[in-house]
């Protein structure tokens, strides 16, 4: 096999919208028959996606996700959770977890740990509908604390069907369309006895379907000034960042929609029927993108 088509197999792998690596997996065995062995072959890649991605996975018998991240991270394909005081093994290309094992974090802010777990518990409650958070200390000298919060929303069954073209098939939901999206928070945190420092990055990646094919991918670096490192506070300071950037996507949103989504149209769609702009917001496509409202 080629060095040339690794790579490929692997800019493949690291590019998978969210909730989509079976099937990428499963595209590129039937493109590869005649090289079985190249997936295997592009395993690292496996393990940058998934770190990158926050990756969240039930362990056996428990009811709870947690995190697959660079941060947790133990070496030998074993990561750790601190809510459930618990190691595991992660298969990068399955994405299951077994070997579960007891495991007991060591560190001097283990009391801050568990105050921020808790917080960020009580915010991702009231600010998603469905999310997965960690707190780990991220280096050998126990100085630093990532905070990390993933918030996945697939619907990768339903496809809309606009009414002029044919019914949709009976599996799926005419009301709603085929999309895959990923909300990431990362924060470090660096508490000292003068306050916190604390930086981060917010990312979306939303993969959208509407009788084509729709990506969004969006990265926002932040700084923030804590004047104390209480859990309560580092949480408000997130929170009040993560509102502000939602605020600039549904600006951004109502941006494109009436402007580069606009000038792309054909001046007339497959149904040879003009769009009348005025009323965008009757459509599937601006309603989603330009009538979102922030929570």
């Amino acid at each position: 096999m080629s060095s040339a088509n690794i790579a490929a197999v692997s800019a493949f792998v690291e590019g998978t919208p969210p909730g989509e690596l079976a099937d990428v997996i499963a595209d590129i065995k039937a493109l590869t028959v005649d090289e079985p062995h190249l997936l295997q072959s592009a395993s690292a890649a496996f393990k940058k996606y998934n770190e990158a991605q926050l990756t969240t996975v039930k362990l056996p018998g428990g009811s709870q996700h947690v995190l697959v991240t660079p941060y947790n991270s133990l070496g030998g394909g074993r990561y750790y959770d601190v809510a459930s005081h618990s190691s595991f093994a992660f298969d990068h290309t399955t994405q299951k977890a077994s070997a579960v094992q007891s495991h007991t974090l060591e560190s001097q802010h283990t009391d801050l740990i568990n105050s921020l777990l808790k917080a960020l518990g009580t915010h991702a409650a009231e600010h998603y509908t469905s999310s997965t958070y960690g707190v780990f200390p991220t280096t050998a000298d126990d100085h630093t604390l990532a905070l990390l919060l993933v918030a996945n929303k697939y619907s990768p069954s339903n496809f809309w069907y606009p009414p002029s073209l044919a019914p949709p098939p009976p599996t799926t939901n005419p009301a709603l369309p085929h999309r895959n999206g990923r909300w990431r928070t990362t924060y470090l945190l660096t508490p000292s006895a003068s306050g916190a420092s604390l930086t981060g990055t917010l990312q979306v990646d939303v993969h959208y379907y509407e009788d084509g094919n729709v990506r969004l991918t969006s990265t926002k670096p932040v700084t923030l000034s804590v004047g104390s490192a209480s859990a309560a506070e580092v949480v408000r300071q997130m929170a009040l960042a993560e509102r502000k950037y939602q605020e600039e996507l549904n600006r951004g949103f109502a941006a494109l929609s009436e402007g580069a989504f606009k000038s792309l149209r054909r001046q007339l769609p497959v149904t040879r029927q003009k769009v009348e702009w005025e009323k965008v917001g009757g459509y599937r496509l601006g309603q989603e993108i330009g009538g979102g409202r922030a929570r």
